[in-house]
């Protein structure tokens, strides 16, 4: 099985919190096959925004949350 990690971001509250302003405005970069490619990813949409304070992006790591129970995950 692959190990798909998803990165997306989009505007919060406060910068140290999940809490988004507009969850339907979210920026889908996309979905990766490893973990390395999403972190390549990642810096490179954050770096975008990087002098915005409000902008956060995150890896998701899809393969833990469609099957949570795999050993050693």
């Amino acid at each position: 099985m692959s190990k798909l990690h998803l990165v997306f971001g989009g505007r919060v509250r406060d910068p140290q919190t999940l809490d988004w302003v507009d969850p339907g405005k979210l920026d889908v970069v996309g979905i990766f096959p490893d973990y390395a490619s999403a972190e390549k990813a990642w810096r490179a949409a954050a770096q975008r925004t990087v002098d915005d304070a409000e902008m956060k992006f995150v890896v998701v790591h899809l393969h833990r949350l469609l099957e949570p129970a795999l050993p050693g995950a």
